[in-house]
């Protein structure tokens, strides 16, 4: 069986693709206009949820984590930016510290700082 590798792309719908790809690029310097995105070298946790789950909206099917270097330094630049960010102390521990906010339309973001 041939192996996979990564996560080739994620796809999903917009009402305005256009400017939610602007403010990715603008606030987390993901490439516009579905350009390849080189990313570092990391883990990936790829979980289905129960149907139940109350670990993002109910009315999501889905939730965006973006791991990151620096989750102060993310979290000042969005809150610069007028962005609210959560943070809570009981997410963070062994698997590192974490973050939440949505975008302009409402999709949840996590955003992972792993552990050194």
């Amino acid at each position: 069986m041939a192996a996979i590798t990564g996560i080739g792309g994620f796809f999903f719908r917009a009402r305005d693709p256009d400017a939610l790809a602007v403010w990715y690029s603008a606030h987390f310097e993901i490439p516009v206009g579905g350009a390849p995105w080189e990313q570092s070298a990391g883990p990936t946790v790829f979980a289905p949820f129960r149907q139940d789950s109350d670990y993002f909206p109910a009315e999501k099917g889905w939730m965006l984590n973006l791991r990151c270097d620096d989750l102060a330094a993310a979290i000042a630049n969005l809150a610069a930016a007028g962005i609210a960010v959560e943070t809570r102390a009981e997410w963070d521990g062994e698997w590192g510290k974490f973050a939440r906010l949505h975008d302009p339309e409402g999709n949840p973001i996590e955003l992972w700082q792993p552990p050194a």
